[in-house]
């Protein structure tokens, strides 16, 4: 596995919007000031020109002019990390353009989550390179800074192993008032055991991110799943899978359908993080979708975590090996 070097002041970071772009006057104003708070931290901060760009479809740029882009980056020798702006809908337009190869023999981080999944997921299962499914970059613009968002930096600055389960999530949706705020505590933080096990332990390699973005990725030429799997089934796998909005009957197609092309089969475990939205039209919950495809398996599972849309969430370093403790409702992730 290709793991990128660890920042250090002086680096310089950049900024791409992948998907959409930023054009929300209260959007613009918090990823403004967040390159500024980068910036204050002691690094360099540059972003690409379609950063505050968003055409009709909600796209910053046609597929060829985003992966132009970011390839601008990863060719730029001083850039050490990429951070998206946004998530959206059409990120796959750019795979062709973007050059995998090079960015796999001169790795740096890249971070995004949602519909960046479609970068994430092929440059570690693809072309063996650790990515980060997290905050996309205006988190970094809220103030002050909350602990997830040190952790984000953390993470990728090798400052940070080990990640504790936050306090509260946010489980409705909130609009900027000021354009620095910081996660609303909506709710407290419970992760759930599958089987409601005492204490849940997986070791093994992750991989993972967004669920929907996963399952159109399945069988194209930027799916590693098999050579990914088989390369580290020593490590065994531990699955960090979300969702953004899907039916029970969606997810358990989709499950079943990793399943049965072999998937899981190196499995050490399954750790699910919150949906965004979810709906079932025979109220059966996310947990028992979920469990009618992998309770089989016969590894452990675990739901509500610090992963996804439903934030704050964990920096997740894909393709990095990590263990997972969960016990009474609350989590800890360390890479190891």
């Amino acid at each position: 596995m290709n793991i990128p070097k660890y920042l250090q002041k002086g680096d310089t970071i950049g900024v791409t919007a992948t998907s959409d772009g930023i054009v929300n006057e209260l959007k613009k104003k918090r990823v403004e000031n967040a390159m500024r708070q980068l910036s204050d931290r002691g690094y360099n901060v540059i972003a690409t020109d379609n950063l505050f760009k968003s055409d009709a479809r909600g796209c910053s740029g046609t597929g060829a002019e985003r992966g132009k882009e970011i390839n601008e980056l990863i060719h730029n020798p001083n850039v050490r990390s990429i951070m998206s702006a946004a998530g959206g809908d059409y990120c796959m337009e750019m795979l062709e353009y973007i050059d995998f190869e090079y960015l796999s023999k001169n790795p740096k981080w890249f971070q995004g989550f949602s519909d960046n999944t479609c970068i994430v997921y092929p440059l570690v299962t693809k072309y063996d390179t650790a990515a980060v499914y997290g905050c996309h970059v205006g988190d970094f613009g809220m103030k002050p800074w909350q602990k997830p968002v040190e952790d984000a930096l953390g993470v990728i600055e090798g400052t940070t192993k080990k990640l504790h389960s936050y306090d509260n999530f946010e489980d409705e949706r909130h609009e900027y008032v000021s354009g620095y705020e910081g996660y609303c505590a909506d709710k407290e933080v419970r992760w759930v055991n599958g089987r409601m096990e005492d204490e849940i332990s997986i070791t093994g390699r992750l991989i993972g991110g967004c669920l929907d973005v996963i399952v159109f990725l399945l069988g194209t030429s930027y799916d590693g799943t098999e050579e990914f799997i088989n390369k580290y089934k020593s490590d065994g796998i531990i699955w960090n899978l979300e969702s953004f909005n899907m039916e029970d009957t969606t997810i358990i197609t989709h499950l079943w359908q990793m399943k049965e092309k072999g998937y899981f089969k190196y499995a050490n475990g399954f750790i699910f993080g919150r949906p965004l939205m979810y709906n079932s039209w025979s109220n059966r919950t996310y947990e028992d979708a979920v469990m009618s495809v992998l309770d089989d398996l016969d590894v452990p599972i675990i739901f509500n975590s610090d992963i996804g849309h439903k934030g704050p969430q964990f920096p997740i370093i894909e393709g990095a090996k990590a263990k997972i403790i969960s016990s009474n409702g609350k989590g800890i992730l360390e890479y190891i």
